[in-house]
């Protein structure tokens, strides 16, 4: 008898600290939705978790993580937002296009969302408004639109004779019309022209740059759209073949050998994206998490560009300049 009562405490010592884990909570899932790629974006997902860190979540360890990837194709967004419903994920993370975050809002009303979106998210459609987003979307507006007019001073202080400018728009992104509106109200407002160029996709960049150098403006100014942070080494390859002094909207670009960029801090907002995703599942709710609004807007020059291009950088903008790539 002493032997078998000895077995049967065994065989419990050896089970309980499996039925132990199996009486531990599941760990809570967030669903990352980005209408890019993986092999861009991999330090803007590293930005994001640190961000969840920072609230006290560790992908692994205390939260799981479900990326999906529209790689640039816009049309798969709403069956990705789908899935992850399906998956029935704690809160949904859309830290790039608008476009993925409407697909996740039309797949539910109950899930918490959270976004990062270069435009205004109440005239997207995002929420409601700035302080109190109502409903299940909250998240971080980076301000991108509104810096366009400043891009644009740069550019025109850095080569002072362009006549004509030139610009390429997204106009799958729902802000297209706007962002076009407000650059020809700006280029206008010095009496400049800009030929304006439609892209979608990594082909149309292609073919709109091979149009724009039939007209050969005198430089490029960028909008700050999804697709084209996306797609920025294709972008700057093609500025630096053409020999086209260009503009951008997030220090990325600069960092590649874009001439010259000016923004917000996108790797910042990715961070705060994610402490508002551990806010989230903490459970705090979207509708009373106000919207963020971008803080750290960065100037950075390329000198080597600059020096390919033959390019005299004024020593006024230098001294601007939060960076200088030499």
């Amino acid at each position: 008898m002493r032997r078998r009562a000895f077995i049967f405490a065994l065989g419990g010592a050896a089970a309980s600290p499996l039925a132990a884990r199996a009486q531990q909570p599941a760990m809570p899932v967030i669903g990352y939705l980005y209408s890019g790629a993986l092999e861009t974006s991999a330090h803007f997902v590293a930005a994001f978790r640190k961000g969840l860190s920072e609230s006290g979540f560790l992908e692994g360890r205390n939260v799981e993580i479900e990326y999906r990837w529209a790689n640039n194709d816009p049309e798969r967004l709403p069956e990705l937002a789908a899935d992850l419903v399906r998956r029935k994920v704690a809160v949904i993370v859309t830290p790039g296009t608008p476009l993925a975050t409407l697909a996740a809002k039309a797949a539910t009303t109950t899930i918490p969302i959270v976004f990062r979106t270069g435009g205004d998210p109440v005239q997207s459609g995002l929420v409601e408004s700035v302080a109190r987003p109502g409903g299940n979307v909250t998240g971080v507006s980076a301000m991108s639109a509104e810096t366009g007019s400043k891009r644009l001073g740069l550019l025109h202080e850095l080569l002072p004779g362009a006549g004509r400018f030139a610009t390429l728009i997204d106009p799958t992104d729902p802000r297209a019309e706007d962002l076009r509106r407000e650059l020809q109200a700006a280029i206008s407002s010095i009496g400049r022209k800009i030929e304006v160029r439609n892209a979608s996709s990594s082909r149309d960049i292609d073919t709109a740059f091979a149009s724009l150098m039939e007209e050969r403006p005198d430089a490029l100014l960028l909008t700050p759209q999804g697709l084209f942070i996306n797609r920025r080494v294709q972008l700057v390859t093609l500025a630096t073949r053409y020999a086209l002094p260009a503009i951008y909207p997030t220090r990325e670009f600069a960092e590649i050998g874009g001439l010259m960029s000016y923004g917000s801090n996108a790797t910042d907002q990715f961070r705060q994206t994610g402490i508002y995703a551990g806010r989230v599942l903490k459970g705090e709710k979207p509708a009373d998490l106000p919207i963020l609004r971008a803080s750290k807007f960065e100037f950075v020059i390329n000198l080597q560009t600059a020096k390919v291009l033959r390019i005299d950088v004024p020593a006024t903008l230098l001294a601007r300049a939060d960076e200088v790539i030499e």
